[in-house]
This record gives C-alpha cells, sequence and structure tokens, in this order.
C-alpha cells in the first residue's frame, strides 16, 4: 500500500481540514507531516464548526486513528486547549486514536517570545507571522539545540529546557517579565498532561501499516506557495509544504507515495505581508472577501483575495505531483458578472507564462482572462451536472489549462456541500 498526500497549493487557507475529514473515511491513519499551531485546519458538520491547528482533521471521524508526525512542531498549551475542547464537545478520549513522534519539535515561551521579539525588530520588512513561535522552533531544530517531544518522559527534562532557554538568553535580556513566568507556568502544566499520551516512533508505526496494508493518508498546513524552498520567500513558513515534505515529515520512502491531493481555492487568498499578483483592491476584492468571510482562523487577521492564479496553480502542481485536484470555496464566486483567471505575467516587460523565483509586485503585472460568470443557483448542485454552463466552463479551462482532473468541487463549508465527480 501507499500513502497519499493532502496539501494545498497556494498561500495556504485552501480548505485542507474540510477535504480531509471528507475523506477521512477511505483511510485509516490520518497524518499531520508539518507546522505548527500557525495551522487552521475549519471543519464543520452538525451545525458546529471547528478549528483544529496541531491535531490531524481525521480526528472527528470514529475509528479513525490519528499521527502527530516527525515533521511538526507542538506547542503543547495549545495542543491540550485543543484537547480539552474536543473533549468537552463529544466527551471523547483522544489518548487512545491519536499518537504524537518522539522526534516532533517542542514549541516552548522562549520560541513564542523570540518570535515576538524578532518580528518587532524588523519594522517595516516584518513578514506577518503568527507569532506562535513556529520559525524560532525550526531555527533551534536545525541549530541542533532543540526540544523533541520524547523529551518529555526524561526525569531531567526541566534542565534541558533550561539549557535550550540559555542559548537565547543573551538576545532576551529585559524581555523575561512577569507575563513571561506565567507563560512557563503554563508550558510545565501542559507538559505533565502531555506526557499521558501516546508519545512514540511514528515513523515505525507507519511504515508497519504500510506493510499490513494499511490505506494512510498525509496531511498538510500551509501551502506550497509558503513553503521554504519553494515559495515566495521570505514571505514563506519555516518547513516544507510540498510532497517531499512528507516523505521527511512521517519518516516514509518517496516509493511510498500514491495519490496527491492538491487543494486550491477557486480564486486566491494571502493572510499578511508579501507579493500576490493577482491581488483585487476594489470592491469585486472586497466582496470576494465578504462572499468567503476570509478572515484567517488562526490570526484572525483579513485574507487579501484576488482572482486565480494559474502559473502559480501549474508551479504547485509540479513540484507535488499533484494526481487530482480538489477545488474549494467555488460558491464564493457564483453571482459575479465576471470572473477572471490570470493566465499569464508581463515580467520586467516580457510576457511569460511561468511562476519565477521573484514575484515583487513592480516586475509582474497579471494577464488576464475572461469569463462570463454563474448564479448563486449553482450553489446548491449535488453532481456536476447540476451546475451552469458558464460554471462547467470555468471548471473545464482549469483542467484543459493545468493538465490535471478536478475530483472535487466545494460549494460550502459543511460536508455535505460537496461535488465528487467520478
Amino acid at each position: 500500500m501507499s500513502v497519499d498526500v493532502l496539501l494545498g497549493l497556494q498561500w495556504g487557507d485552501e480548505g485542507k481540514g474540510k477535504i480531509v475529514d471528507f475523506l477521512a473515511p477511505g483511510y485509516d491513519y490520518i497524518a499531520r507531516f508539518q507546522g505548527g499551531p500557525n495551522a487552521g485546519h475549519t471543519l464543520e458538520f452538525d451545525g458546529i464548526k471547528h478549528v483544529l491547528h496541531q491535531i490531524p482533521s481525521g480526528i472527528f471521524r470514529q475509528g479513525k486513528h490519528n499521527i502527530i508526525g516527525n515533521g511538526v512542531v507542538l506547542d503543547p498549551v495549545i495542543f491540550m486547549d485543543e484537547i480539552h475542547q474536543i473533549n468537552k464537545k463529544f466527551g471523547s478520549d483522544l489518548k487512545k486514536n491519536l499518537s504524537i513522534s518522539t522526534r516532533a519539535q517542542l514549541i516552548s515561551p522562549v520560541h513564542r517570545l523570540l518570535d515576538k521579539v524578532l518580528e518587532k525588530n524588523k519594522g517595516d520588512s516584518k513578514i506577518g507571522s503568527t507569532l506562535k513561535g513556529i520559525g524560532p522552533t525550526y531555527q533551534d531544530k536545525i541549530g541542533r539545540h532543540g526540544l523533541r517531544v520524547g523529551e518529555v518522559l526524561s526525569n531531567n527534562f526541566i534542565e534541558k529546557y533550561k539549557k535550550q532557554k540559555s542559548y537565547h538568553d543573551m538576545f532576551l535580556d529585559g524581555h523575561y517579565d512577569k507575563n513571561f513566568i506565567k507563560e512557563e507556568e503554563k508550558f510545565f502544566k501542559s507538559i505533565e498532561e502531555l506526557k499521558k499520551f501516546k508519545i512514540i516512533d511514528t515513523e515505525y508505526l507507519i511504515n508497519k501499516n504500510l506493510k499490513k496494508n494499511k490505506n494512510i493518508l498525509a496531511e498538510g498546513a500551509q501551502g506550497t506557495l509558503l513553503d521554504i524552498d519553494f515559495g515566495s520567500y521570505p514571505f514563506v513558513t519555516s518547513s516544507n509544504t510540498t510532497t517531499a515534505g512528507a516523505c521527511i515529515g512521517l519518516g516514509i520512502s518517496p516509493k511510498k507515495i500514491g495519490k496527491v491531493f492538491g487543494i486550491f481555492k477557486a480564486y486566491c487568498t494571502r493572510v499578511g505581508a508579501g507579493p500576490f499578483p493577482t491581488e483585487l483592491f476594489d470592491s469585486v476584492g472586497e466582496k470576494i472577501a465578504s462572499n468567503g468571510s476570509e478572515f484567517g482562523s488562526t490570526t484572525g487577521r483579513a485574507r487579501r483575495c484576488g482572482w486565480l492564479d494559474l502559473p502559480a496553480l501549474k508551479y504547485s502542481i509540479m513540484l507535488n505531483g499533484v494526481t487530482e485536484l480538489h477545488m474549494m470555496k467555488a460558491d464564493v464566486l457564483s453571482g459575479f458578472e465576471e470572473i477572471k483567471i490570470c493566465i499569464g505575467y508581463n515580467y520586467n516587460g516580457v510576457d511569460i507564462d511561468y511562476f519565477p523565483s521573484s514575484i515583487e509586485s513592480e516586475n509582474i503585472k497579471p494577464i488576464f482572462k475572461t469569463f462570463k460568470g454563474w448564479t448563486t443557483k449553482s450553489n446548491s448542485a449535488k453532481k456536476i451536472e447540476d451546475l451552469e454552463e458558464n460554471f462547467k466552463s470555468y471548471v473545464k479551462f482549469i483542467e484543459e489549462e493545468v493538465g490535471v482532473k478536478i475530483k472535487i468541487i466545494s460549494l460550502g463549508p459543511v460536508r455535505e456541500q460537496t461535488i465528487y465527480i467520478n
């Protein structure tokens, strides 16, 4: 058997949580492979909205085992808050169906403080960090003085924490205030609760179950255009958000990768700073934001909105080896007289059809193709045949341009508002 991978193809916020939840019945294991509480995976069912930050989005499906992989950075305080919220709503004991990698990195109060101080020092050059301590945690990991989740089980964990903290004392001198002391107290309290969960070498759990022909879905966070290597650097996240990241973040061979589900919105959004070639600054952009309730599920920040960017989408499909596409929030575009798609750029005075490594707004201008819009009647469609012709033409054009079929079209936030195309 193989591991199927589900990931975002834009700047995050594509709707991955809903699709993981939708596909979860077909899998035995759902595993997060990177990122941390900077992710916000939103699910809505039975009239209740749920936002997950670190726990895999298969957690609400009975009989499914969920894994937090070694590529994840885990904040024990936020993790326990999530656990308590889920227990309160469902009364379920997540210790039975959730395993955490011993090799995942811990986000400590030091990392959160570092994030705030570093971002503040950047002034006008700030990248729009979520201030969750993600970057500093990955920095400590690469610097080889990170704290792993497995170390919470050792008798000298506090000493290890103090040693890691000491690496940053010179830079943070004067910033250790009363609030930081309270953060430390919450951190150590959460560590005691974290120790009650299954903290194991999850790479063995995954590979042993592959040999048993179990179905495994790898869940990514953020999006391809935020990848630390291939995203719009430096306005990126701190991990590899691509299919290759699933191999590193779960401990699986590239030979074990099966299907790759690429999730994208019918338009584009971006949170925080960074270049965005198709961004709209008019009433159309405001209407997309309003229709789509475009506010970050982690930060609450308003998302910048723009038309779908095909060169960027093709780029992401190429990097990830996408085998099928899932179009999200297509209902948001219903009711517009005209809809546009970026089919190329004028880049430094030359027309191109690819996504370059530098996309600063002053050197790149989008080239658009215009389509006739469709009405809100399409939002109640149950199958592809129910969609209006203009909607189907939009879908067909995208498929022809990128060379990959769209298998799922989402027409709303709840499970039932989903068209699956055979």
